[in-house]
């Protein structure tokens, strides 16, 4: 029956593989609880008596809590918000004093119009004296009439105006001293007066009180005349800086001639001629400055030309004017319609 047992279909030459010495030696080498408590992954040698390892200590947990020392610096980015929040905390507090300065202004010029009325305001400029023939001819309160934020540039052209009108008085005298060296500067002199009794008033009329009264009541037409009027100045202020022999104005040509006939008369134009430059430049500062003031305040030619259509109607010379017309034109139609034909 041994025959029976055996299998056929096996290979005569095949082993057991149990028998397999490297499956023997880890048999033989198990740990004594069984194969439940075998790690294959520990080194299973063992060591040489003399060799055995030292037992190192297991190292000391610390149990403290882990606190931040105070001497440590914070994060970088804390820093930089608090200067941010700093920053933003004294913007609020710069426009709320903004705010109220101009609370407190708007309720002093209510106060000023209470008490006077704006049609019982009266002129006060030029400031004259009482006892003089002719009274003053405008009302001019920078601090009353114009907002808080334009007032600074009001009062820079008004100065403005006041070195134009100085320089120009100025150049009068330098014109006479240069006629006294040359008695044929007689026409320089005439004209420096000219340009003084007549650029004086019309400079003050034509381009500071249009400025004036754009700022108080926020209007386009008059900002618009302003700078139309502006542009004709600066460019005779540069007329008048350059000097042209002849024009009544001791420019730097003229004052070159000048020093050629008198050195201490040439030192006086030089000095007037440089007055003149000054003043070419600062009204070409200025005018930069309205201009951008102007962009601010929602100013436009639309609007520029509604005010003037609004102001044009509105005035009653007009009105009677187109009124006389209107009915001047129905009466030569009626007086044609019943006209008897022949």
């Amino acid at each position: 029956m041994s025959d029976f047992d055996s299998n056929p279909f096996a290979d005569p030459d095949f082993s057991n593989p149990f028998q397999d010495p490297s499956v023997t030696q880890v048999t033989q080498s198990a740990p004594p609880g069984g194969l439940e408590e075998y790690n294959p992954f520990t080194d299973a040698r063992t060591a040489p008596p003399g060799n055995a390892p030292k037992a190192t200590p297991a190292p000391s947990q610390n149990t403290q809590p882990a606190i931040m020392k105070p001497t440590e610096e914070p994060p970088a980015y804390s820093q930089q918000q608090t200067q941010d929040q700093a920053r933003a905390q004294a913007e609020l507090l710069r426009r709320q004093e903004e705010l109220e300065k101009k609370a407190a202004e708007l309720d002093r010029r209510e106060r000023e119009l209470q008490s006077h009325g704006v049609a019982g305001r009266k002129n006060n400029w030029p400031p004259l004296p009482e006892k003089f023939p002719a009274g003053p001819c405008f009302y001019h309160d920078i601090a009353v009439d114009i907002p808080v934020e334009f007032q600074k540039t009001v009062k820079i052209m008004y100065n403005l105006w006041m070195f134009h009108t100085g320089t120009l008085f100025v150049n009068m005298f330098g014109c006479l001293a240069w006629f006294c060296v040359d008695a044929s500067r007689g026409v320089d002199f005439g004209l420096a007066m000219l340009w003084f009794m007549l650029f004086t008033p019309c400079s003050f009329v034509c381009w500071y009180r249009p400025l004036y009264g754009a700022f108080r009541s926020d209007s386009s037409f008059r900002f618009f005349v302003f700078f139309f009027v502006y542009i004709c100045q600066f460019g005779v202020h540069v007329l008048q800086s350059i000097g042209i022999a002849g024009w009544g104005t001791c420019g730097w040509i003229a004052a070159l001639t000048g020093l050629n006939t008198n050195i201490p008369v040439g030192l006086i134009m030089l000095l007037i001629a440089a007055l003149f430059t000054a003043l070419s430049v600062g009204s070409l500062i200025m005018f930069k400055k309205v201009h951008a003031l102007y962009r601010t305040t929602g100013a436009s030619f639309e609007k520029a030309q509604q005010e003037f259509a609004t102001g044009v109607m509105s005035n009653k010379t007009v009105q009677t004017a187109a009124a006389n017309a209107a009915a001047n034109a129905a009466s030569n139609a009626a007086r044609g319609a019943f006209k008897p034909t022949p």
